[in-house]
């Protein structure tokens, strides 16, 4: 099966050592995906624009990979603050309310403190 690997750009992806998304077969796996803006390398305060921010980085992904959100099959949500995933539910909402993806919330650590949520998806190209 061929791999082909997408990059946002971040340096962190060539740090760490791995790929924004890896495309195999009609599978993508997006990578744990933050709220910083990958073309200015900022990252907002509140936890609601870096839900939004997070979802068009992913988005981005998914495009790169002929693919969009309404084939993802699965997300997790990762959050440092669980009583803050609340806040968030209406931008899942707005994105995932009608695809409806297996979904898990875990609360843990992020790689840096400014970091608020962090969000992963799986997704099957269907054409």
């Amino acid at each position: 099966m061929k791999r082909k690997l997408i990059s946002s750009g971040s340096a962190f992806e060539d740090r760490v050592g791995y790929s924004r998304a890896v495309v195999a077969g009609n599978m993508i796996f997006v990578s744990g995906t933050t709220g910083y803006d990958y073309d200015t390398m900022t990252i907002s305060d509140d936890i609601v624009e870096q839900t939004e921010q997070c979802i068009r980085n992913i988005d981005k992904a998914l495009h790169e990979a002929d693919s969009a959100l309404v084939d993802v099959v699965r997300v997790t949500y990762i959050l440092p603050e669980a009583q803050e995933f609340e806040k968030c539910w209406p931008v899942l909402k707005k994105y995932f309310g009608i695809i409806k993806p297996a979904a898990t919330m875990i609360s843990a650590g992020l790689a840096d403190d400014k970091m608020k949520i962090e969000i992963e998806v799986t997704a099957v190209k269907t054409s």
